[in-house]
C-alpha cells in the first residue's frame, strides 16, 4: 500500500481513527523527553510535544523518502495542572478521585510537518460524576488506566464516568478528527481513500 502520511505515534487510538477517515499512513514511533518544561503553559506543552513528536520522525527522512508526518499528544488538565499516566494504582487513585464531580480539560495537540509547519490544539472539557473509591479500585483493576493522560479511557469503560462532553469526542481519544481533516487538506492528503 502507497502511504501519504507517517503518523509519529504508538497510539493505537490513533491508528484508529485515521483509519476510520480513509488516511493511507505508516506508524513510526517517536521517542522524545516529555518532561514539561517550567513556566509552560498545559497548551504550550502538547503543541510542542505533537511538534517535536513529528519533528523527530522528519529528521531522520530522507530526501527520497519524505512524506509529511502527522504528530499528536494529548494531556488532561485539571485547574490549570497537567495530570500525567499513572505510575502506579496509587497515582491512578489519587486522579481519579481529583476528576470525581469535576469539570476537566482535555486537550490534544496536532502537528504536521513537511516543507513546512502547521501546529494547532483542539480543548474539550468532560465532567465527570461523581466516582467511589469501589469504583475507581474496581476500574484499575480493568488495566484499562495503566498508559492513559489522567488515568481514564473515554472510549472505554471510564464512558460510564462521564456526565457531560463539550467539544471533540475523537479530541479527547487522542485525535480530533475535524482539526486533523482540515490539517491533512492543508497539505494535500486525502482522506476517504479504499
Amino acid at each position: 500500500m502507497d502511504v501519504d502520511l507517517y503518523l509519529a505515534s504508538q497510539s493505537p487510538r490513533r491508528r484508529q481513527l485515521l483509519e476510520q477517515i480513509g488516511v493511507r499512513f505508516e506508524v513510526k514511533i517517536a521517542d522524545i523527553d516529555e518532561t514539561i518544561i517550567a513556566d509552560e503553559t498545559p497548551k504550550e506543552h502538547v503543541q510542542r510535544l505533537a511538534f517535536e513528536k513529528a519533528n523527530a520522525i522528519w529528521s531522520t527522512l530522507s530526501e527520497s523518502t519524505r512524506i509529511p508526518v502527522l504528530g499528536a499528544d494529548t494531556i488532561v488538565c485539571l485547574d490549570g495542572e497537567i495530570l500525567g499516566k499513572p505510575t502506579d494504582q496509587a497515582s491512578a487513585s489519587l486522579m481519579l478521585r481529583s476528576l470525581s464531580g469535576r469539570r476537566h480539560e482535555v486537550m490534544t495537540g496536532l502537528a504536521m510537518i513537511s516543507e513546512r509547519h502547521s501546529v494547532c490544539v483542539n480543548v474539550s472539557q468532560v465532567n465527570f460524576r461523581e466516582l467511589s473509591q469501589i469504583e475507581i479500585d474496581n476500574y484499575w483493576a480493568t488495566g484499562e488506566p495503566n498508559d492513559k493522560a489522567g488515568s481514564y479511557a473515554i472510549q472505554g469503560r471510564a464512558a460510564t464516568f462521564v456526565s457531560h462532553l463539550s467539544g471533540s469526542f475523537s479530541g479527547v481519544v487522542g485525535l480530533p478528527l475535524y482539526e486533523t481533516a482540515e490539517l491533512l487538506a492543508e497539505f494535500n492528503i486525502p482522506i476517504w481513500q479504499e
